[in-house]
């Protein structure tokens, strides 16, 4: 019933986001790898894909499209030669800035009637169950092989 739960709501802000974004021709996993790329720039395709919470084929499909509307820019690692590297570029983080307030207000919707205390804990709880799943991935494959 939880795992029901938690998908319930994971479709439920899909659907709201998805709806914010569709008007500038932007889905929700290419922003959810834009604020991937804020919080952590230089990062390579493979690291972005699992930070992105989508498949590395997925994600370079991804990164040309964001790279062809000049959202990110694909770059050598100054430490690594062979490696190259994805940043945000200056017309990212602008779309990130425009739509930070309708993605706050769909949170604050989804969080509405909850005290900070209840917000509080509720974000504890979902990090320690995504902590519970992540941290045992060999034995979770395992089981169901």
């Amino acid at each position: 019933m939880t795992l029901y739960l938690v998908k319930q709501l994971e479709l439920a802000v899909r659907s709201r986001l998805d709806d914010i974004f569709r008007p500038a021709g932007l889905t929700t996993i290419q922003y959810t790898a834009l604020t991937v790329l804020e919080r952590h720039p230089d990062m390579s395709s493979a690291q972005l894909a699992r930070n992105s919470f989508v498949a590395a084929q997925s994600m370079a499909e991804l990164v040309m499209a964001l790279e062809e509307r000049g959202l990110i820019e694909r770059h050598g690692d100054p430490a690594d030669r062979r490696r190259r590297v994805v940043r945000l570029t200056a017309r990212g983080q602008g779309v990130l800035d425009q739509f930070r307030d309708p993605v706050a207000a769909v949170e604050a919707e989804m969080l509405g009637g909850l005290t900070a205390t209840e917000v509080a804990r509720l974000r504890r709880v979902l990090r320690s169950c995504h902590d519970n799943l992540a941290a045992q991935p060999e034995r979770s494959r395992k089981r169901t092989a």
